[in-house]
Formats: structure tokens, C-alpha cells, sequence
């Protein structure tokens, strides 16, 4: 029987999808709930599975194509599981090798393998069962899908590639340039001496992990530190529409994590009602689900202010562009032990150099200033995060 293999639903806001990956070929036998073939918005990626076990029978619109949810884009051809070798790609593999073993053949079978490019370790280099079962693993694992744009080298060449960007890439860049022409942006900067958030974390992190089943991070910290000055400096979690500002009664704070297709930014939800151990879960889970890609549209969408850490990648300062609509970011950055003064002395200290960008449209100045010095005060002092003083 033939099914027809359509584009998901899209979300409201979202008017069309692009075909990103298609991830089996014609003829190529698919179990059930296997990922077919990627549809890309500019915001989230969706996958298609089988439906059944069986073969992909035709594509109709190849890797690039644009199309709108439900548009038919494949057939589907339902066939047994281990026992239906029809599929054109099986027919002309073992029409062509009547000298393979019978489990070798199974597998070819089962898996719709192209085995004309690889090379047989048995005798007379004939194709063995852990032949053909190490190319089934290989492309089945996530690096054999997700693995990066790599360029030979060669001496002498000057080799080049063109690949086109992806949806999730073009929004970005729409975005950042939106940002840059639409807002007034500064940054202020600050450092903060991370030695009694280190100290604390030190001494507790092994008890918060068995008592919460979750590692202590720095990101818990700051952002509870990021709400506290939040509620003191209200227009910081305030964006623009038209000619209003809107002030938010709530804290949804975006955590910008790094993905394999980019940047992403998904929304702790209600932050200020979450303690130090739900945040870190809450992190954690959203920065799992953009390592495999299941974040979805409303995971990413909304937000009043937002967290950058560039740190994990040895960024000592930068200048962190607005997500907007919000009106600032927070820029985190990397620890460095270096010389400072303490009560007349000078010691070697954890140091971490942060960055508000902020639309100077709505934050002034001075408010920008006294918020990165308050996030300061409490993370150089973590009792006043539970006294709120």
C-alpha cells in the first residue's frame, strides 16, 4: 500500500517550510518512526517519520524545495519488515553479488545498502557480514548526518564551496540586522569577582547534585542574580511596540545555547518562581534538547531578557546583540585569574568580565550601569541572593 508522506503541520505564525535533509533514498527500506526527511522553518526543525515499516517509493520535492504544511513532498510504499527485498536499490544489489553469504544479502536487503563503493575484507575481497554491518552503524549515528561542511586540502588549490544558508541561519542574520537598525544599542561592562560563587559552589555541589539529581552550574546563579535586578530596575525587562513600552510583570529569561544548525535562544519560563535547582534542570533540558534538535517554536518564542555566555568558548569580552524584542542582554564571559586589589592588598582572584547591551531608546544610561553593578554585588556576595538585600 502507498502513503503519501506530507510536511507537518505548521505552526500559525509560520507560513511556509523548506525540505532541509532527506535522509533515506528511493528504494531504501525504513522501519517505523524512522526519520525520513528534515523540514526546516526559520525556527525550529520538524521530522518526518515512517509510518510503517516499509520502502520510500518516490520523492517530490527534493532537499532546498519550499513548501507549505500538508503539501504531499513523497510516497511511501508499506512493506514486512525482513522479508520484502522488492525495493528496486535491493533487487540490483543482489542481482549484481550472487556471491555474498545469505546474511550478508539480509542485510542489504533490510537496509536498502549502496555496497558498489565499499571494499571487502574477506577473502578475495568479498564483503563480509561485519562489512556491510559497519556501514549500517557509521550511518546511523548523528555525526553521519550533522557532520560539518569540510573543504580538502591540496596543495596549490584554492578550493571553494558553495553552500546555501538554512532557514534557522537566514533568520538569525534577519534578526541580528533587525536589531542593529531598529534599536539604539550600547553596552556597559563590568567584571565581577567570581571567588565567592566559586567558594559556594565548591562546598555544596556535591550534596545539590545527590539532593537534586542536577550539577550546580554558574547560569543558576546568575540568573537568579538577573532577576533580582530585574525587579529593581524594571525598564531592563521592558521592550518596545510602536511608540509604547510595554513593562512585563514576569520573567521569562532566554538562555542562548549553541546548536548544531546555530545560535538559539530558548525561555526559562517564570524564572522568579523557580528555585537554584529547577533552573539548573530547566537548563539542562533545554540545552539537550538544541544539542539534538527537538527544541520547538514555542519553546523559542517570547522571552523579556536574555543570558549569552560566551565564556564556554574562551570569550574574554564581546558586545552581545539584542534579541528582540527585549530591550538588553546580559554577556557572560570566561574566568581568568588575575591581580586585584583587596583591602589595601594585591591577591589573584576568578575573574569574569560581563556586558549589557541595552536599547537606549527606553534604559538609560545610568539604569544600565546600576543594573550590571547590582548583578555585581550579588554574585560577589551570594547571601544577599537569599535575603534579598
Amino acid at each position: 500500500m502507498n502513503i503519501e508522506i506530507k510536511v507537518p503541520v505548521l505552526p500559525e505564525s509560520v507560513m511556509d517550510a523548506t525540505i532541509a535533509t532527506w535522509h533515506k533514498k528511493i528504494g531504501e527500506f525504513v522501519r517505523r518512526d524512522e526519520c525520513i526527511l528534515d523540514v526546516e522553518t526559520d525556527k525550529v526543525v520538524l521530522e518526518v517519520v515512517a509510518p510503517t515499516d516499509g520502502y520510500l517509493e518516490n520523492i517530490l520535492h527534493p532537499e532546498g524545495d519550499v513548501v507549505q504544511a500538508e503539501a504531499v513532498v513523497g510516497v511511501f510504499k508499506e512493506a514486512i519488515q525482513n522479508t520484502d527485498i522488492s525495493s528496486p536499490l535491493a533487487k540490483n544489489i543482489l542481482e549484481k553479488n550472487d556471491a555474498l553469504s545469505p546474511s550478508v544479502r539480509r542485510i542489504i536487503a533490510e537496509e536498502g545498502i549502496n555496497i558498489k563503493n565499499l571494499t571487502g575484507s574477506g577473502k578475495n575481497g568479498r564483503l563480509t557480514k561485519a562489512d556491510v554491518q559497519k556501514t549500517v552503524n557509521l550511518f546511523m549515528t548523528k555525526e553521519a548526518i550533522t557532520a560539518p561542511v569540510e573543504i580538502p586540502m591540496t596543495n596549490g588549490a584554492r578550493l571553494e564551496k558553495r553552500v546555501p544558508m538554512t532557514r534557522l541561519r537566514a533568520r538569525i542574520a534577519e534578526r541580528l540586522l533587525q536589531a542593529q537598525q531598529s534599536a539604539a544599542i550600547l553596552t556597559t561592562f563590568n567584571e565581577i569577582n567570581m571567588h565567592p560563587v566559586m567558594q559556594l559552589r565548591q562546598k555544596y555541589k556535591e550534596t545539590f547534585e545527590k539532593e537534586y539529581d542536577v550539577r550546580l552550574g554558574f547560569m543558576s546563579f546568575f540568573t537568579i542574580a538577573v532577576i533580582e535586578a530585574l525587579k529593581r530596575f524594571p525598564m531592563v525587562n521592558a521592550s518596545m511596540d510602536g511608540n509604547d513600552i510595554v513593562y512585563h510583570g514576569y520573567y521569562d529569561i532566554g538562555v542562548a545555547v549553541s546548536s548544531p544548525r546555530g545560535l538559539v535562544v530558548p525561555i526559562i519560563r517564570n524564572a522568579d518562581n523557580l528555585d537554584m535547582a529547577n533552573i539548573e534542570k530547566e537548563i539542562a533540558s533545554l540545552g539537550e534538547k538544541a544539542k539534538n534538535g527537538e527544541l520547538t517554536i514555542e519553546e523559542m518564542t517570547g522571552g523579556t531578557f536574555t543570558i549569552s555566555n560566551g565564556g564556554v568558548f574562551g570569550s574574554l569580552m564581546s558586545t552581545p546583540i539584542l534579541n528582540p524584542p527585549q530591550s538588553a542582554i546580559l554577556g557572560m564571559h570566561k574566568i581568568e585569574e588575575r591581580p586585584i586589589v583587596e583591602n589595601g592588598e594585591i591577591v589573584i582572584r576568578p575573574m569574569m568580565y560581563v556586558a549589557l547591551s541595552y536599547d537606549h531608546r527606553i534604559i538609560d544610561g545610568s539604569d544600565s550601569v546600576r543594573f550590571l553593578v547590582t548583578i555585581k554585588e550579588l554574585l560577589e556576595d551570594p547571601a544577599r541572593l537569599l535575603l534579598n538585600v
